[in-house]
């Protein structure tokens, strides 16, 4: 489908303009396309339509006067060039610092009459202009724009060069076939594409940039329109291709509640049954399990792992670190043994004769399931039946590495677990060609954690709490921060506070951090389990499936610099047990307003759903749409605060344009498809690419 705006070449190199500027430009458009300038996003607006004589100019303000050349003022040396203009009304400077004179008095002719525009400044007692943004001789018939597209730079680019190229770019606009509902335009007094994209890079008045004004909120609902489009054809895709029925009977999965020593929860039984329910289809599942800290989801993956072993398939869990595939292997494998069915643990450790006994086991199907890494979609890994995939915190993984491993089974069945809550506002958005299952409840015996946040200067009466926590058999955590944007200062931050904790405690304390070595950091981490270690000073490497139920407390140094669902992650490692559970919040003063409030939305709720609405609508624009971390794409005119309630209605009219033209053939169906092409959403698969 030819996409249908003529922007999808390269931007078009401004006349006299470098490719190393072409490049640093690329760097802010975020690609080298003329698509990607004209989607620049103006981030403000400057107003020249104060037109005021020179009396009337106020000091800070941005002005446009038309006035006379009076004269070039002496300068000698390093002094700063000036030059004199002059209205009825008085006199302004216009100064210029390091100019060649021969171009200022060619720009500026004696006796001729020019339109300059920037701010105005007061020095010893004389209204001047510093370098004016713009300068026009009215004779032309030409002036500055009465308002004026604001870009973000970089380093060794100017506000004009961007400008240039915005404006090059958008030569190249043409208008395309409207693919949006009419009656959604009508109702909403929205102008169309083409009108919009030119209102926003030339804008007649400051809030026609606006994140709430017409054009950006139409360019707005085009993204996630789009973006929902590719979801619904993903969906239906998946829907009509052929798989394989797993039409169990749970009976191995009885088996398995039979073994706990407690009764799964109404969400982990609800949960199972839609599972199921899928499972028993033709065509592939594709499930979302989402789930908060500590609701259950190993036990739900484990009952459908034995439901695919009741018809004879094999399952396979991915989990993206080998701390976290250990982890499940020590819940999965004991849980599937009490159904008499067998489970191992594969990962890249895993060398020699050890791995080769496992893979013809594998091979053979005399294993129902395997748990593991990145290992489990190597080339020499093979399965007897692979017909179920679970995939465990999917956002860290690759497309192209969940592909290889579910290409193992021929459209197997797939269940992807989630630990991070996001705002069920944005549900549709991230998981709109999933179903879904919410685990909303906590295993019985779980006790609310207590959460209290203190100054750095009570430092040691957190380690007196700890020594006390000690004496009753219970372990600590102490997290340290990302002091900056590397690995080295976040090693020496924990290798510091492991020092001086163990100046305290003695060989007590253990550390785990990314730089050690899988065998170190097993090491360290049996230690701590064992409780020969009763501290673990760690960054977080721990924030995601670790589970010992003897630690009680956490404490988290310079809490202030996490986000509020790293916080809320983080503190649900600890009360996995049955005793009372204690997160301690470390702050250095002074405090923001922001952090405070974060710190106190953790005191107050321990509702991982709540906690990603607050995280939503306090994070803001900082991080797209508040969800980067779950493989969101990002966008480049939706604003989170401005524009997060258009996503049902986005959502309602994709549904319905999918059902009316499930082809894209219809001529609207095709400008559908060749928006999604402009944009860089591949209608085939669902997700954003560059071109």
């Amino acid at each position: 489908m030819a996409e249908p705006s003529g922007l999808l070449v390269p931007a078009p190199l401004p006349r006299g303009y470098r490719r190393e500027t072409a490049e640093l430009m690329a760097h802010v458009a975020g690609g080298p396309l003329a698509r990607d300038f004209a989607f620049l996003a103006p981030t403000g607006a400057i107003d020249r339509r104060n037109r005021v004589s020179i009396a009337d100019t106020t000091e800070g303000e941005i002005a446009t006067i038309e006035a006379e050349v009076d004269a070039h003022l002496p300068s000698f040396g390093k002094m700063p060039y000036r030059i004199r203009l002059r209205d009825e009304t008085g006199f302004l400077s216009v100064t210029y610092f390091r100019a060649r004179a021969d171009m200022l008095k060619r720009m500026w002719p004696v006796g001729q009459k020019r339109l300059v525009s920037g701010k105005v400044q007061i020095h010893s007692g004389e209204r001047q202009m510093l370098h004016p943004d713009h300068v026009v001789d009215p004779a032309t018939g030409e002036s500055p724009p009465n308002v004026e597209a604001v870009y973000p730079l970089t380093a060794g680019l100017s506000g004009r060069q961007v400008q240039r190229f915005v404006r090059e770019s958008m030569r190249r606009l043409t208008d395309p076939p409207e693919w949006l509902d009419p009656a959604t335009l009508a109702a909403r007094n929205w102008p169309a594409f083409a009108p919009a994209l030119r209102l926003l890079h030339e804008p007649q008045e400051p809030a026609d940039i606006a994140p709430e004004g017409p054009a950006r909120t139409r360019l707005a609902f085009d993204e996630l329109f789009l973006r929902q489009v590719a979801l619904h054809l993903r969906r239906a895709t998946r829907k009509s291709t052929a798989g394989r029925a797993i039409p169990s009977t749970g009976g191995l999965g009885a088996k398995i509640l039979a073994s706990l020593p407690f009764a799964p929860t109404g969400a982990q039984v609800r949960a199972d049954k839609e599972i199921a329910a899928d499972i028993a289809q033709p065509s592939p599942m594709l499930r979302l399990l989402q789930g908060d800290v500590g609701s259950g989801k190993t036990l739900v993956a484990a009952l459908a792992m034995a439901r695919a072993a009741e018809c004879g398939v094999q399952s396979a869990l991915m989990a993206p670190t080998e701390l976290l595939a250990r982890q499940h292997g020590e819940s999965i494998v004991p849980l599937l043994a009490a159904a008499g069915l067998e489970a191992v643990v594969l990962t890249g450790r895993d060398k020699g004769k050890d791995k080769a006994q496992i893979l013809k086991r594998l091979a053979t199907g005399e294993i129902a399931a395997v748990i593991g890494t990145h290992a489990l979609f190597q080339q020499d890994v093979k399965f007897h039946d692979l017909g179920f995939v679970v995939i465990d915190e999917q956002h860290r993984f690759g497309v192209s590495d969940r592909m290889k491993l579910v290409a193992k089974g021929g459209e197997p069945h797939v269940l992807v677990m989630s630990a991070t809550p996001i705002p069920r506002t944005l549900a549709l958005a991230v998981h709109g060609d999933m179903d879904v299952s919410v685990l909303d409840e906590k295993p019985p015996g779980r006790k609310q954690i207590q959460t209290r946040a203190l100054p750095t200067n009570r430092m040691d009466d957190v380690i007196d709490a700890i020594s006390r926590a000690s004496a009753q058999g219970d372990r600590a955590y102490w997290v340290c921060p990302l002091i900056e944007e590397s690995e080295l200062s976040d090693l020496a931050a924990v290798e510091d506070r492991y020092e001086d904790l163990r100046a305290h405690f003695g060989d007590a304390v253990a550390v785990v951090h990314g730089k050690m070595s899988a065998t170190d950091r097993d090491r360290a981490m049996e230690r701590f389990k064992s409780g020969e270690a009763f501290v673990l000073v760690a960054t977080t490497v721990i924030e995601v499936g670790v589970n010992i139920p003897e630690a009680t407390i956490m404490v988290i140094e310079h809490a202030e610099r996490f986000g509020l669902a790293q916080l809320h992650q983080l503190r649900g490692r600890i009360g996995r047990g049955d005793k009372q559970g204690t997160c301690l919040l470390l702050w250095r003063p002074p405090l923001s307003e922001n952090a405070k409030e974060r710190l106190d939305a953790l005191r107050k709720t321990d509702d991982g759903f709540v906690i990603a609405e607050l995280d939503y609508k306090m994070r803001g624009s900082g991080d797209i749409l508040g969800v980067r971390q779950s493989g969101f794409p990002d966008f480049r005119f939706v604003q989170p605060e401005a524009h997060g309630d258009l996503l049902p209605a986005a959502d309602r009219e994709a549904r319905l344009a999918i059902q009316r033209d499930p082809k894209l053939e219809t001529p609207r169906g095709k400008a559908i498809a060749g928006a999604a092409v402009l944009f860089g959403v591949d209608v085939g698969r669902g997700q954003t690419r560059s071109g």
